[in-house]
């Protein structure tokens, strides 16, 4: 059997809408996090350190002073993890058919009841999530808070869960 026909291939070269969903989200997410702390630092008004923050402070601190716009190379490592998973996030979702423009309709149901109450509460779960996440994230000063993540991703995964269960119905 050549490494071809395997079906463990097949899902590597075909990776599935969802994974690549989350692969370019997840993209974006790192992106915007990194840029935040080139600005004005993520922490507190502090430059995080990113993967002395990844690795909970094991070598040395997770974060310095934040003086004025400057790249280290943690950002810049961290920025460029965050463009490869979303150029595999989108290589991935062209490859299994999904135009990009289809992605805005995800969130089809924020205003129409059309598709059902169901999809109109999750796409407003996955919205109120992140409108949390970034209001108490601008508030705050704080882009890296365990705490909002708490709070925030309850309604995002429940909507995220809420809209797979109608796919997986249809």
């Amino acid at each position: 059997m050549s490494m071809t026909d395997s079906d463990w291939y097949a899902a590597l070269a075909r990776p599935s809408r969802t994974a690549s969903t989350v692969l370019l989200g997840l993209g974006l997410w790192i992106i915007l996090l990194s840029l935040v702390n080139i600005i004005d630092g993520a922490f507190y008004g502090e430059k995080v350190l990113w993967f002395e923050f990844l690795t909970n402070g094991s070598f040395d601190d997770i974060s310095v002073p934040h003086n004025g716009i400057e790249i280290t190379s943690d950002d810049l490592l961290f920025g460029l993890v965050g463009v490869a998973f979303s150029g595999v996030g989108i290589m991935g979702l062209r490859s299994a058919g999904v135009q990009l423009a289809q992605i805005s309709s995800s969130l089809s149901g924020l205003f129409s009841s059309e598709l059902g109450i169901r999809k109109t509460i999750a796409d407003w779960m996955i919205v109120v999530g992140i409108i949390f996440y970034m209001a108490w994230s601008v508030q705050e000063g704080t882009w890296v808070d365990p705490g909002v993540f708490a709070v925030s991703v309850v309604p995002f995964a429940f909507g995220i869960g809420l809209n797979l269960l109608d796919s997986a119905e249809a």
